[in-house]
């Protein structure tokens, strides 16, 4: 679709064409999913704020004064209620493995799960003692699940360095615990 077929379907949508205003979101779309996938990183949340800012689109389009600005205007949208999402999500707490071993049908005894909840708080009181950079380089590959590459990314450092502060964390941690020997 060029440009001008685009300041047309939005000409007619901003006047309540709702089937030019259909045309918009079948090219857009995948547009406005990437953006607010790559921000939420849930595919579920990502599609239904898409829908969220469709519906925002079309309630605030004939305020849009510039059709010719209505690609920018849309990813904003996309970009803001993707943050608000972000902001109004409510906090993941990183649960220890032990919390859902129920799951798998098989039960411990107590003192197996007693033995277990002491290793982890043992294992949360070792990364307290270590730098906040060992910390945090453990915690957002273990706990928050993140890719080498989505931590270099936000540490703003390459792989190699991600990967080498990996081991040494790693390592530093093995040496907090001393003999702990986790399964």
């Amino acid at each position: 679709m060029d440009d001008t077929q685009l300041f047309t379907l939005v000409r007619l949508a901003q006047q309540g064409d709702r089937e030019a205003f259909g045309q918009i979101v079948e090219q857009f779309d995948a547009t406005v999913y990437s953006i607010v996938f790559k921000r939420l990183r849930d595919a579920a949340d990502a599609r239904e704020v898409a829908q969220e800012v469709f519906i925002r689109a079309m309630r605030k389009l004939p305020q849009l004064r510039e059709p010719e600005r209505f690609c920018g205007w849309l990813k904003q949208i996309a970009v803001r209620l993707s943050i608000n999402r972000i902001v109004r999500r409510p906090k993941e707490r990183s649960v220890e493995s032990e919390t859902f071993d129920f799951i798998g049908g098989t039960t411990s005894a107590p003192f197996d799960a007693v033995l277990q909840a002491e290793q982890a708080e043992q294992v949360w009181s070792g990364l307290r003692q270590l730098k906040l950079l060992d910390r945090d380089t453990l915690i957002a590959f273990y706990i928050e699940g993140r890719s080498i590459q989505e931590m270099s990314d936000s540490f703003r450092s390459p792989v190699g360095t991600i990967k080498r502060r990996l081991h040494t964390a790693r390592n530093r941690l093995k040496e907090v615990l001393g003999e702990l020997q986790l399964v």
